[in-house]
């Protein structure tokens, strides 16, 4: 008996301890996944139909209307706010990786991730002409983002994983007339053992921050880049110096890879579908 007793006793101390470290890890888990989400509101939500469940890229086109790729198919999606429904598809090239997306006046940009750009000339129209380019960028950077910037007159665009060296990420110019990058000279740069991103260092110092979007605020030509790997959004100001970095929750940011600015600087976040349905947000942020 006092054995059989003695095995009961550790039995039950056993699940009592195994409960406690279930507990501390169910806790721990929610704190890093709720962490951030004091950093912004979500003013409004778009689940997306299925044929978006890959979105990897947005830029606005009007008042009710974004440019959608996803990172299968070569076919931008036109996508209706308002009607909250895919309107359009433009095809432009067959199965692919496509990451960003850019407008320039009349001509819409798509960065596949091995550097590839495409063009899609006269987009509007039927007669619509597609080119593509190599902009200097290999497979080894994985190219996720694309934005057009005014104040630089050019496209610019940052890689995700490796860069020339390891200490930054770079923010690229990709002329609009050669639609080349010089990949030996970044216009800006993300340091990667700057203060704001100390916690977020690993083994790795090139896997601080990988950047999967960026976009230009129209009004202050702040830089916006995205990481959708560990979500965070990072601000450098339209010279290039890091302002502020913002972790963002993963259960309203699983996967967040895609971000436009509307012309009145209303900022879009778009989210892949991971464990659910894809998402855009309307996100305002806290600025201290």
């Amino acid at each position: 008996m006092r054995k059989s007793s003695l095995f009961i006793g550790l039995f039950v101390t056993i699940l009592i301890g195994i409960g406690i470290i279930g507990f501390s890890k169910v806790s721990q888990a929610n704190a890093e996944i709720t962490e951030g989400s004091d950093n912004y509101t979500i003013s409004e939500t778009w689940e997306l139909p299925t044929e978006l469940d890959e979105i990897s890229g947005i830029v606005w086109i009007d008042a009710h209307t974004l440019a959608c790729v996803q990172d299968e198919n070569g076919i931008i999606y036109m996508y209706d706010l308002d009607e909250r429904s895919i309107t359009e598809e433009i095809p432009f090239a067959g199965n692919g990786d496509y990451e960003g997306i850019a407008l320039h006046n009349t001509d819409l940009y798509v960065m596949q991730s091995d550097g590839l750009l495409y063009e899609i000339k006269d987009w509007r129209e039927t007669n619509r002409t597609i080119s593509s380019y190599k902009t200097g960028f290999e497979a080894a950077n994985n190219m996720e983002s694309l934005t057009y910037s005014a104040k630089d007159k050019s496209l610019l665009t940052a890689p995700k994983d490796k860069d020339a060296h390891d200490e930054f990420k770079g923010i690229y110019k990709i002329s609009m007339t050669s639609k080349t990058a010089d990949v030996n000279s970044p216009t800006y740069k993300i340091e990667m053992n700057a203060e704001a991103l100390n916690k977020y260092q690993g083994k790795k110092l090139h896997k601080t921050f990988n950047p999967s979007e960026i976009a230009v605020h129209p009004k202050t030509n702040d830089i916006y880049v995205l990481e959708g790997k560990n979500p965070k959004l990072l601000i450098l100001d339209q010279h290039g110096t890091l302002k502020t970095v913002y972790k963002l929750d993963e259960i309203n940011f699983p996967q967040p890879e895609g971000m436009t600015f509307s012309d009145d600087a209303d900022l879009y976040i778009s989210n892949e579908a991971v464990n659910g349905t894809a998402s855009i947000h309307l996100v305002e942020f806290k600025f201290n």
